[in-house]
């Protein structure tokens, strides 16, 4: 079972940055910021249920927090290195405070 636990956590982890890349990737893509906020947004919703099933609400609460500070972020943070190397950054660190938190 704790095998079962830690490939969850991992799996919403990556995740949880693949909702911060994605997002990004089809809102450059498509030239559409909406759309580009409605995936990182599906992404959120699903890992907060997880978060929320595997850690409890208040760490998802802080997980979602996390989330979307790191999006929030990744804009001031693009000015000094560059959009991908921002999302890329944010993203990883989301990655590892899933990791953390809800284990």
């Amino acid at each position: 079972m704790a095998d079962h636990d830690a490939r969850r956590s991992i799996t919403t982890s990556v995740l949880a940055a693949g909702g911060l890349l994605g997002g990004f990737a089809v809102a450059r893509k498509s030239g559409n910021r909406q759309l580009g906020g409605a995936v990182l947004a599906a992404v959120g919703v699903a890992c907060t249920a997880q978060w929320q099933k595997s850690s409890g609400s208040a760490r998802a609460g802080a997980l979602l927090g996390t989330y979307l500070v790191a999006f929030g972020a990744s804009h001031p943070l693009a000015k000094k290195i560059g959009a991908w190397p921002a999302v890329g950054t944010v993203a990883a660190a989301t990655a590892v405070a899933s990791l953390i938190v809800s284990r």
